[in-house]
């Protein structure tokens, strides 16, 4: 496991190899292994700036997420499905899943063997994903199917965005009970002594309390700013 990363409660891990990334973030009920556990294949890499939660994780052929994915509560990826005879014609099906950077699998949605994600996709909530999704897209159903595409915002289009929500965290901290200095001149944020580029994630000054409160409330938008402090 990576650094700055957060293990929670309640998990079970069995497999053959286990590598996780840096500023890994688990809440609880992590489960890996299932059928196949054991074999010399039952390999799982999760990457940088992943975050899981109560997912099931059937490990009987590799699993590899990529960067800054997402799995959302009671995500399940299943790398094996069999069960009669396949000597009486009954099918069997053994093969690994790759998820790509940047994405998120939304809450109750299976991923079936062999399925490989591409960069940037959006799965929605109880989708069952039997086959690769190869262009970046939101995507839902049973099965899975292409939605609409995701397309860059201009730059004004990002500022007037990127300015809601700088007013809504004003909002939240006051509710806190927090009255940081807070300073917007896009694409950068100043809180007290500690600025972020909303764009490039980069950041400098003086972290506190306070301004992990504001670095992990910008994550819930996607500006996934990750320090060396640990997670609030």
């Amino acid at each position: 496991m990576g650094e700055f990363s957060h293990m929670g409660e309640d998990f079970d891990i069995q497999c053959n190899n286990l590598t996780i990334g840096d500023h890994f973030y688990h809440s609880s009920g992590l489960r890996v292994g299932g059928g196949g556990h054991s074999g010399p294949n039952a390999n799982l890499t999760i990457g940088d700036r992943c975050t899981v939660h109560n997912n099931f994780l059937n490990v009987c052929e590799p699993i590899v997420i990529g960067n800054d994915v997402g799995l959302s509560e009671e995500v399940s990826i299943i790398t094996h499905g069999y069960w009669q005879s396949v000597l009486e014609g009954h099918p069997a099906k053994f093969a690994g899943v790759t998820i790509g950077n940047g994405v998120i699998v939304g809450y109750r949605s299976i991923i079936l063997p062999g399925v490989e994600i591409a960069d940037g996709c959006v799965i929605g909530a109880g989708a069952v994903v039997t086959r690769s999704l190869k262009t970046k897209g939101i995507y839902g159903g049973n099965p899975a199917r292409f939605i609409r595409g995701i397309f860059p915002l201009s730059n004004s289009e990002k500022e007037f965005k990127a300015l809601g929500i700088v007013h809504k965290y004003n909002e939240l901290a006051n509710y806190h009970g927090l009255t940081p200095s807070i300073e917007f001149k896009f694409p950068e944020v100043r809180v007290d002594d500690f600025t972020a580029n909303l764009l490039t994630f980069e950041y400098k000054g003086i972290e506190t309390e306070t301004t992990d409160h504001f670095r992990d409330y910008m994550r819930k938008w996607g500006i996934r700013i990750y320090t060396e402090r640990p997670f609030g």
